[in-house]
C-alpha cells in the first residue's frame, strides 16, 4: 500500500494512506491529538503513582515520546503494533523538532531501534515494551491503568472497533483503568458500554466536535 509523508495543520508530520484516505494521525495536528486526546484526557486523569499503559496501535512512536516527555510519575509503556513503521519513515518524522525537544532527540530515537518483545528502561522513570501483535491477539488480564486506542478508524478497519476488541480491553484494565480513543462514533460508544464501561464524551481535540472516554467500574 502507498504511503506518504504529510505535514500536518501544526506543522508536525504523520503518514498518509492515499489507498485508504487514512493517515496515522489527525491532519488537523499530529502532535495536537496526542497532547489533547492521550495526555489531557488520558494521562492527566490517572491518580496512581505508577502508571502502566497500552498503547494499540504505536505507530510513529509520538504518543510513546510526548508521554515520556510529560510523564511526571513512574511510567510502564507498552506499545503494540502489527506492522512496524520503516526506519527511514521514522526518520522522516519532524515531532522532535517541533516540539523543541532537541534534547531528547536520542530518546526518541531508543524507542526506535530497541528490540521487540523484550522490556527495555528507556530512563529511570520510564520502561518500554514493543510486542509485535495483532490487536485482536490480546490477551492481557488487570494489567494496565490505562489504555491509548489509537488504531485506524473504524471506517477502513471496522473490525478494530467491535465488541469483541473492547471486551479485551476491559479485561487488560485495571478496576478503574480508563480508555481514551480520537473516536467518536456511536456504534464505538455503544460497543464500550456493551462490554460493561462507563462511556463519556468529552469536547475532541482540533477538528473533531467530541471524542471517547471509557473507564473500567
Amino acid at each position: 500500500m502507498k504511503r506518504e509523508i504529510l505535514i500536518t495543520s501544526d506543522g508536525s508530520s504523520t503518514i498518509h494512506l492515499p489507498d485508504w484516505d487514512e493517515q496515522y494521525h489527525s491532519k488537523n495536528g499530529s502532535i495536537n491529538e496526542t497532547y489533547h486526546v492521550f495526555i489531557k484526557c488520558g494521562l492527566k486523569e490517572v491518580v496512581t503513582d505508577k502508571v502502566s499503559i497500552l498503547e494499540i496501535g504505536f505507530g510513529t512512536g509520538l504518543n510513546c515520546f510526548i508521554t515520556y516527555l510529560e510523564g511526571k510519575k513512574e511510567i510502564d509503556y507498552v506499545g503494540v503494533e502489527a506492522y512496524p513503521v520503516t526506519a527511514d519513515e521514522i526518520d522522516k518524522m519532524n515531532f522532535v523538532a517541533v516540539l523543541e525537544a532537541k534534547e531528547q532527540e536520542e530518546v526518541f530515537k531508543k524507542m526506535h531501534d530497541v528490540s521487540w518483545e523484550e522490556k527495555h528502561q528507556i530512563s529511570d522513570n520510564f520502561s518500554l515494551t514493543k510486542r509485535k501483535q495483532f490487536f485482536e491477539d490480546i490477551n492481557d488480564e488487570n494489567a494496565f491503568n490505562l489504555i491509548y486506542y489509537d488504531a485506524f478508524g473504524a471506517r477502513v478497519q471496522p473490525q478494530l472497533w467491535t465488541e469483541e476488541i473492547f471486551l479485551k480491553m476491559y479485561k487488560a484494565l485495571k478496576p478503574n483503568g480508563i480508555l481514551v480513543t480520537y473516536s467518536a462514533k456511536g456504534s464505538v460508544r455503544r460497543a464500550m458500554q456493551a462490554v460493561g464501561f462507563f462511556v463519556e464524551r468529552l469536547p475532541g481535540p482540533a477538528g473533531k466536535r467530541e471524542m471517547l472516554r471509557a473507564t473500567k467500574k
